[in-house]
């Protein structure tokens, strides 16, 4: 079914919608020929001028990208016909990028509706890497380190990063870091907020318990090593205790001026 859906005049933008698990769901203006999005959440790369038909991956792109909880197996066009019928035919990507089967990736027409699910459960790791390196997929994606690492702040690492890379983006821990345990927290598309305590070992492959895949901005929490806080603690006694003998000790230095 998708290999037939030729549109009708590719010289023509046309007008889509695009919801799911896309970084910008949303209505789009399209031609066809767009390239990769950027960073996960911007819209699409540059399109191009018509000489090609718009196809799903390319409001997906325009979209910015696809999310890593994608089903690409099972994306769904819904399509209304001249006679006013609504139809639907589904799209998988996953052949796509297994076979090569380039009929998955579905010529789009005119009021054209792309729907892509959640998937049902985890991904495998190795799925999840294939897709994160598709056209189809951001090429980077937004985090946040901050608190004891040599370069805190916003970085951008690719799709499918692991906790563990995503500390190593950031510069590594520096000497005041506790390295044993970090904070994840991961802003949930319902709008909650999920907090995590993540035990830091950096043999570990990709698993959710250990080093989980991160998300866009997603935030890693390194915090202060007990010795340093003990330093920290110590200084600000001494501070006080240093100024009072300065003060005490004035008159004295004082009467030294004149020898």
């Amino acid at each position: 079914m998708a290999a037939s859906t030729l549109a009708g005049d590719s010289s023509q933008p046309i007008n889509v919608a695009v919801v799911g698990e896309v970084f910008r769901p949303g209505p789009y203006l399209l031609r066809g020929g767009s390239t990769r999005t950027g960073r996960a959440g911007a819209t699409g790369g540059e399109q191009g001028l018509g000489a090609k038909p718009t196809t799903v991956t390319d409001a997906i792109q325009v979209a910015g990208g696809i999310k890593p909880s994608a089903n690409i197996r099972q994306i769904e066009v819904r399509r209304t016909t001249r006679s006013g019928v609504q139809e639907s035919f589904t799209v998988d990507l996953w052949q796509l990028l297994r076979t090569g089967d380039l009929g998955q990736n579905a010529i789009l027409q005119e009021g054209d509706t792309v729907i892509i699910p959640l998937a049902d459960g985890p991904i495998a790791p190795a799925d999840a890497t294939q897709i994160a390196e598709a056209s189809f997929s951001p090429s980077s994606i937004s985090i946040n380190v901050v608190g004891e690492v040599r370069n805190q702040g916003k970085v951008d690492v690719p799709p499918n990063t692991p906790l563990n890379q995503g500390i190593l983006a950031a510069g590594g821990f520096n000497n005041r870091a506790r390295e044993d345990i970090v904070g994840l927290v991961r802003l949930n598309p319902d709008g909650s907020v999920t907090q995590r305590e993540i035990t830091v070992d950096f043999t570990q492959g990709i698993n959710d318990g250990n080093n989980p895949i991160l998300l866009n901005n997603d935030i890693i929490i390194v915090g202060t090593s007990g010795l340093a806080n003990f330093s920290d603690t110590l200084g600000s006694v001494a501070n006080p205790i240093s100024n009072l003998l300065f003060i005490l000790g004035a008159p004295f230095r004082l009467f030294n001026l004149f020898d």
